[in-house]
């Protein structure tokens, strides 16, 4: 087709992919690159607000029987912290950014579940809501991220602070298994022709090999927080030893979870690491399957870890011991995986250190400490010595900022082009990254220290004659430098945006297939789908193929079959709507009542089946365009077109 049929083809699909102007448009937005962005910048204000509290943790220990802040506080304050890093900031920002890339990644118009991706949205924020309007009214949770019973029955913990998290956690990972489910459908239906699954970009699978770890983990959470809030406000007694119940369960129940969500956390950034390696090392990357496979071993080992968390709760040894031979095995794939990284920078002519490449080069230094820390973890005899100790917390954060959070802000500053055709200020994200490495390291590595001395978890105050004084003033001084590095971040964002330099459609001459559409995306993405040969489509000779004969009067996508990715039929997609909020809203009315009563199932399932039916009750447009445009399979949809 010539360049004016395209450029008519586009004008049409503008028409058919708009949205309802004004704040009704904003409630009823189905587009994914906006639900992403959206999902980003929530996760981000909620690691933001999670930042300030530990800043306050580090004031309040960085003297010696300090008094800025009471120990009923400090317990609220270590319990958001945690809480609202690892269910409202670690998981949602994973997805997010699988939920923005996973499609124009795969060559897909749009995501699988439009509606339900907006759904997911609308219950991260309102939890997130919820719990940080608990924290202002005094009723945030005490009992940790972790919530232990007994520590967390009623007994031990009156009033509403441990239901409030309970309540959190239905909403987070509703929220997340939803969105796993969109990513698993995206990646594997979706796909672009050509695409089959061996040149499926390492990033799309490590979300999908993500997302099915979801799906098996988090029900188990959200099962346990449902026997905690019964047992508190019904009075079951699931975790209520002298009546039959076991504490323990509740550790069984969270751990199982607990643990392969380190790696729910830590596959998508391995997967962010080998989309951002290939550009700055101009060369494709090394050891695809061996890497593929490794994610994907990583993933199943992760399942038997849990009571790696339990070796101090008496279990019996050699049970323990099976769990500590698998936390040394689950280090074989992600060694792997460094040696894999290794070879592709090494067989590189030139690296180009932009600010995303710094930022992967830090996780190389800071991971690879966490792992070694994690090992000696893994062992039951010295794990029962540094238990609940400092030498802990320095471990956690080595592996999920380092392993995590450096290289999430590396595709941060590789994406951000493409989220907004703007590129940020390469001055200010180096000042931002080193400012981040070095304070990182100056607040985390003496807290090892402070372990090997004794100095236990989850205390607001010590004596001075403990010693420890001098190593929290320092790690108090790296936390300062970490909030000026975010600081920092957030205003080369803020400038980007509006001074910013155009990006143009590929400033980092990458090979995969989101850098062919313009920066941002349109929101239909592409004109045309395209067809692929390789793993590097915008790096081979030819450029990739198109997909012709998609109808442009109303929103498709074309699905494929899920080995080799042959067209299979178009599919109608859903139009904007309010119901995926207004449902939102019902669903987390509920979820809240259920704080106060059990009634609230019952009162508040009326206005959810009510909203229900409101969503899927067909509108008169959508059947006319269904009964015109009904589904048909790929070859006879070709032949109608010729």
């Amino acid at each position: 087709m010539t360049a004016n049929g395209c450029e008519a083809e586009a004008a049409a699909l503008d028409r058919t992919w708009a949205e309802p102007p004004g704040l009704h448009g904003w409630i009823a937005t189905i587009d994914h690159h906006r639900i992403g962005r959206r999902f980003i910048v929530t996760a981000f204000v909620f690691f933001v607000l999670a930042g300030l509290i530990a800043a306050a943790m580090r004031l309040q220990l960085a003297w010696a029987e300090n008094d800025l802040i009471g120990p009923d506080l400090y317990n609220q304050l270590f319990s958001m912290h945690g809480t609202a890093m690892m269910f409202l900031f670690a998981v949602p920002v994973m997805e997010a950014m699988g939920i923005y890339l996973v499609p124009i990644l795969v060559g897909a118009r749009a995501i699988a579940f439009p509606r339900l991706n907006a759904f997911s949205y609308w219950m991260l924020l309102f939890g997130g809501i919820m719990l940080f309007t608990a924290f202002l009214f005094d009723t945030a949770p005490e009992a940790g991220w972790f919530s232990y019973p007994p520590l967390a029955s009623s007994e031990f913990s009156a009033g509403k602070r441990q239901d409030v998290w309970s309540q959190l956690i239905t909403f987070s990972e509703m929220s997340a298994l939803l969105g796993a489910i969109n990513i698993i459908v995206t990646a594997f239906k979706l796909r672009t022709p050509g695409m089959s699954l061996g040149k499926t970009p390492l990033f799309v699978w490590a979300l999908v090999i993500t997302s099915f770890m979801i799906l098996f983990a988090m029900p188990t959470v959200m099962l346990g927080t449902g026997f905690l809030l019964t047992d508190r406000l019904v009075s079951t007694r699931f975790f209520d030893p002298s009546h039959g119940g076991d504490a323990l369960l509740w550790q069984h129940l969270f751990w199982f979870f607990g643990h392969p969500e380190v790696y729910i956390i830590f596959l998508p950034a391995l997967g962010m690491i080998s989309q951002i390696l290939p550009a700055f090392c101009r060369r494709r990357i090394f050891g695809y399957f061996g890497l593929l496979l490794a994610m994907g071993v990583t993933g199943v080992l992760s399942f038997g870890l849990w009571v790696h968390h339990m070796f101090a709760t008496g279990l019996p040894p050699i049970g323990m011991s099976f769990f500590t031979a698998a936390s040394f095995l689950i280090a074989i794939p992600t060694g792997l995986q460094i040696f894999c990284w290794i070879a592709t920078i090494s067989g590189s002519g030139e690296v180009r250190f932009a600010s995303p490449m710094l930022y992967v080069t830090a996780f190389f230094f800071i991971f690879i400490i966490g792992g070694l820390s994690g090992l000696m973890l893994g062992s039951m005899a010295l794990d029962q010595q540094l238990h609940d100790s400092y030498f802990v917390v320095a471990h956690l954060h080595y592996v999920l900022i380092g392993g995590a959070v450096f290289p999430l802000f590396g595709a941060f500053h590789y994406w951000f082009p493409k989220m907004t055709g703007r590129l940020l200020s390469e001055a200010l994200a180096r000042w931002s990254f080193w400012l981040f490495f070095i304070g990182f390291n100056v607040a985390f590595f003496p807290m090892h220290m402070l372990g090997l001395q004794g100095m236990t978890r989850r205390v607001y105050t010590y004596g001075a004659d403990a010693g420890w004084q001098v190593l929290n003033q320092v790690s108090t001084a790296g936390a300062l430098l970490i909030a000026m590095a975010v600081l920092l971040f957030i205003c080369n964002v803020w400038r980007s945006l509006r001074h910013g330099h155009q990006a143009g459609s590929n400033p980092w001459a990458a090979s995969t297939l989101e850098w062919f559409t313009p920066s941002p995306p349109p929101p239909y993405s592409f004109v045309r789908q395209r067809v692929v040969a390789s793993r590097d489509p915008l790096w081979d000779a030819e450029a990739p193929g198109e997909v012709t004969g998609l109808p442009v009067d109303v929103r498709s996508t074309l699905v494929t079959h899920l080995v080799d990715a042959r067209p299979d039929h178009v599919e109608l997609l859903v139009s904007p709507s309010v119901a995926p909020f207004l449902t939102a809203l019902a669903v987390s009315a509920m979820f809240i009542g259920t704080i106060y009563s059990p009634w609230a199932v019952v009162w508040g399932g009326v206005f959810v089946a009510a909203a229900l039916v409101y969503w899927f009750w067909p509108s008169r447009k959508e059947t006319e365009q269904h009964v015109s445009h009904e589904m048909k399979p790929w070859d006879d949809l070709k032949k109608a077109r010729s």
